[in-house]
């Protein structure tokens, strides 16, 4: 057997798929491990590069195989999938797919995240799903006074109001019986989101590169965390423009014969870091702030040709191109005199 330089090993619960090749390309490894072998497994190999799916529980494995001494890449799925041979979707293609895939050279790899970087995200998943759901039962208190011809206003003073009237005006038992639960259900929620943020402008403050971030305009300790945990190594990307194209907020493509045709943004990426950049973005526009990156004057020739959502979009993309700036050179955003 020849000496492996290569190792695609695609992960799951319990029966994990390794396919080596060595430096001349030829296959060399083909192996199922269970789960309880795979650390053992590599910790008797030689030092090789080891290329994993960036999906659940891939940074775990990550850390650990590199703990044994070899070299972890992680590749997006939908970089591994146009390798997977048409017809023969198992373990084993995968495997050999994900192999095939870490060999090209303009391959793109996912940066292994920490443990506190998985812990401070994981605060920011929990804290999103929480409001998702407090949302929906906000709209489903709406609606079922709403039956009743008791209507608010939006916004929280609205909410407000809406739990007021529920208090004091006359509804059938049945039904106060169920907007109570309703209702208690949100503020229970709101309790633990609040939790949550303090959490998160905790580990804000001791990050270093959090704090940097939030620097720019319309970044506050969320959106500061949120960046700085899910981009732990900004040199993965070449520039701030493929850091934007990798949230989704460039221009799709679909040119041909010289003839640039340029659509709607891309949203590929991560779509809550994508989304929390939009609200920023929004926020300043919204609220005319003196100090918006590129200038007021930018941002208002913008909305004088195009509709607000775009001038958004456009601004979220400058946004994360200044993120870019400020974790690759270790800086903090400095407001120039065309910005002011």
């Amino acid at each position: 057997m020849g000496e492996i330089i290569t190792i695609g090993l695609d992960i799951a619960k319990n029966v994990f798929q390794v396919h080596g090749v060595d430096a001349a390309g030829p296959v060399v490894l083909q192996r199922r491990l269970r789960r309880a072998d795979v650390l053992r497994f590599f910790g008797g190999l030689e030092r090789c590069i080891v290329g994993l799916e960036a999906c659940a529980s891939a940074h775990y494995w990550a850390r650990k195989i590199r703990a044994t001494g070899h070299e972890v890449r992680l590749i997006a799925p939908s970089h591994v999938k146009p390798y997977v041979k048409r017809g023969k979707k198992n373990d084993a293609a995968d495997a050999a797919a994900i192999c095939e895939a870490m060999s090209r050279p303009q391959m793109r790899f996912v940066p292994v995240k920490s443990e506190e970087q998985q812990g401070t995200l994981m605060l920011h998943r929990v804290r999103d799903l929480l409001v998702r759901q407090r949302t929906m039962l906000i709209n489903a208190l709406r609606s079922h006074l709403a039956e009743f011809g008791i209507v608010a206003r939006q916004g929280k003073g609205g909410l407000a109001e809406l739990m007021s009237m529920l208090s004091q005006t006359r509804l059938p038992d049945p039904a106060r019986d169920a907007l109570n639960a309703i209702a208690g259900q949100i503020e229970e929620l709101r309790g633990k989101i609040k939790e949550l943020e303090r959490q998160i402008a905790l580990q804000h403050r001791g990050d270093e590169a959090s704090q940097r971030l939030a620097t720019i305009p319309g970044f506050g300790p969320i959106i500061a965390s949120a960046i700085a945990s899910s981009v732990p190594d900004a040199s993965m990307f070449k520039s701030a423009r493929q850091f934007a194209a990798w949230l989704g907020l460039v221009p799709g493509q679909n040119s041909s014969g010289g003839k640039e045709r340029l659509g709607r943004i891309t949203k590929t990426g991560d779509r809550y870091l994508r989304k929390l950049l939009v609200i920023g973005a929004t926020g300043l526009v919204r609220y005319k702030r003196k100090t918006i990156p590129g200038g007021i004057e930018w941002v208002n020739k913008l909305l004088a040709r195009k509709k607000v959502r775009v001038v958004t979009v456009a601004l979220a993309n400058k946004m994360a191109r200044i993120a870019w700036a400020i974790l690759s050179r270790g800086e903090v955003y400095r407001h120039t005199a065309s910005a002011a």
